[in-house]
């Protein structure tokens, strides 16, 4: 009768073991950074979700009178244009969620094809694609993505496809290293000698053993995609529409009002930080818990 495995906790106790994504949860329940910044992606998501709904004003025609401090009416204050600030924030909450999650999937495909293509072949093949990446990694994010939009022109489609580029070589490189550190693994090797083909080895036994990383590295990517957006927002390559409640454009606007209104930047600066936080204290919570040496 086979038996299930057991570990040892630190303080002694035998805990059984039920599989790699059961232990994982159990080791991120018990992360209390991981669990904060579970805590701060909800707010995030169920803010940018239910704006419509909790936002009290429209975030571009309701429209007061202008720098007003934060009140109960306007429990953020209101802009140099008498636009509710906190309808923005929450507006813009969506902005920054669609962009970062639709960039890095369009990424993760991707790079995760690039990555895919060049761990399984291998030579020639192999070499072209990872010196396109080493290209592409050689410009430093921010500044690729400048030069994407100033080409393309301003949009929130082309901003997508410019923070999408940035980060396709982070996931080729991460999954083609990956998939060469399992060529040579038992179940591999035996595969490999029954006859198995390469795409068999690669959709069957490798690429599910290596999609861990990718996980991670896509939760990471989020927070630099929120930081990248806003980054576009505030050096004036946003959204078309001037606006447009993006979080960027909108600590941009409030520049000159420092002295005057500095709630206008507080309260965007905010959500960027607690946001871009959430996604990194989760991230880093998540690769602890996949990782198998980890023990919490």
């Amino acid at each position: 009768m086979a038996t299930v495995p057991a570990t040892i906790a630190p303080d002694g106790a035998r805990t059984v073991s039920r599989g790699l994504w059961w232990d994982a949860l159990r080791r991120l329940r018990r992360n209390g950074p991981a669990l904060i910044g579970l805590a701060l992606i909800a707010v995030f998501v169920v803010s940018a979700v239910l704006a419509p709904i909790i936002a009290p004003y429209d975030p571009i025609s309701d429209r007061s009178a202008p720098y007003q401090p934060p009140s109960p009416e306007h429990i953020m204050g209101t802009d140099k244009q008498g636009r509710d600030q906190f309808s923005r924030i929450l507006y813009g909450a969506q902005i920054s969620l669609v962009v970062g999650v639709v960039s890095v999937a369009m990424a993760l495909v991707i790079g995760g094809l690039l990555g895919a293509i060049a761990g399984a072949a291998g030579g020639k093949i192999d070499t072209i694609f990872m010196r396109l990446v080493d290209v592409l990694l050689a410009i430093p994010g921010i500044l690729l993505a400048i030069g994407i939009v100033a080409w393309l022109g301003r949009g929130l489609p082309q901003i997508m496809l410019a923070v999408a580029v940035t980060n396709v070589p982070i996931f080729a490189r991460l999954l083609r290293g990956s998939l060469l550190s399992l060529r040579e693994v038992d179940y591999v090797v035996v595969a490999q000698s029954i006859g198995a083909s390469k795409t068999r080895l690669l959709l069957r036994h490798m690429l599910p053993n290596s999609m861990t990383p990718l996980i991670v590295a896509a939760t990471l990517a989020l927070a630099t995609a929120i930081i990248d957006v806003a980054g576009l927002g505030f050096l004036g390559l946003g959204p078309a529409d001037p606006r447009t409640p993006e979080w960027g454009t909108m600590l941009t606007d409030s520049t000159s009002a420092l002295r005057r209104a500095p709630w206008l930047i507080i309260f965007p600066g905010l959500a960027i930080t607690l946001s871009v936080i959430g996604f990194n204290l989760f991230g880093d919570g998540l690769r602890e818990a996949l990782d198998p040496r980890s023990r919490r």
